[in-house]
């Protein structure tokens, strides 16, 4: 009884230790987002954020920002969630020479730095016609997020159980059948997954929408934030502005992720347990 009594209080003990860690962190993450809050309201409270709502800053509107970031950010987690459904599905349930080899050539570009294929990445954009286009970098993002989507697809397309991919086959659906009226319905859950991580990833990227968009109508959220800064100055009134702007534009990467969170913890630990 004494050492049961024991155990339970060690465990209370750790349980409110890890509690109070996670919450001090969360704490120390929330700073900044509270300090913008705060600051946010300074002069003019709640008009700052109407202000910066509806007028243009520096010829930029917060709203079309949102628009264009929102754009691009679709656009790529359509193109990475597609062409990763179909490698995952591909890798996993065909069978063709060198796939183990050229599975790993994919994830090998994982490895990849983004600065070290800016160059060429930029030419391939200009002689294509994308550049100042939103879907010039789209497209090039999808590319950067493309091998994970690879891994995470395969890994999940693994957990599956074969035997009914291969009863559908004996059946005679076609592989076309079988993905789209089998494997995409079970894969939701990674699928959803992916395509949360690849819209807050696009909406977080500032590198590639300055390289290829020079129109300030083609602004993103990410980009807005530098653009703003220039703009509204150290003034009493531009600070307050300043960071109403802040708290508005990290508000839809928030949002995703608050909405997103469950299908992004679950696809995270997909394909973990092998049925």
């Amino acid at each position: 009884m004494s050492a049961s009594h024991d155990f339970l209080y060690r465990r209370r003990h750790e349980r409110f230790a890890m509690t109070a860690f996670l919450v001090v962190l969360a704490g120390l993450w929330s700073l900044p987002l509270i300090a913008a809050v705060a600051r946010g309201f300074a002069f003019n409270g709640v008009q700052n954020f109407i202000d910066v709502l509806t007028l243009d800053i520096g010829g930029v509107s917060l709203l079309r920002t949102y628009f264009n970031s929102f754009v691009i950010a679709i656009t790529h987690a359509l193109v990475v969630v597609a062409i990763s459904a179909l490698a995952g599905y591909g890798f996993t349930f065909f069978e063709f020479r060198g796939k183990e080899a050229f599975y790993s050539l994919v994830l090998i570009f994982m490895a990849v730095p983004l600065t070290s294929i800016l160059i060429p990445l930029f030419f391939i954009t200009r002689e294509a016609n994308l550049r100042d286009t939103l879907v010039g970098v789209a497209l090039p993002e999808a590319a950067m997020t493309l091998p994970f989507g690879v891994l995470l697809m395969r890994n999940y397309a693994e957990s599956l159980p074969r035997t009914l991919i291969e009863a559908a086959l004996i059946d005679g659906a076609s592989h076309c059948r079988v993905f789209l009226d089998i494997f995409v319905p079970l894969s939701k859950p990674a699928l959803i997954n992916l395509g949360a991580l690849s819209v807050m990833w696009s909406l977080q990227d500032f590198l590639l929408p300055s390289l290829f968009l020079t129109d300030v109508a083609q602004t993103t959220a990410a980009q807005a934030v530098l653009r703003f800064k220039e703009v509204l100055g150290a003034t009493p009134t531009g600070i307050g502005r300043y960071n109403a702007s802040l708290v508005l534009l990290a508000a839809p990467a928030l949002l995703v992720v608050l909405f997103g969170l469950r299908f992004i913890t679950q696809g995270l630990t997909a394909g973990g347990v092998k049925e």
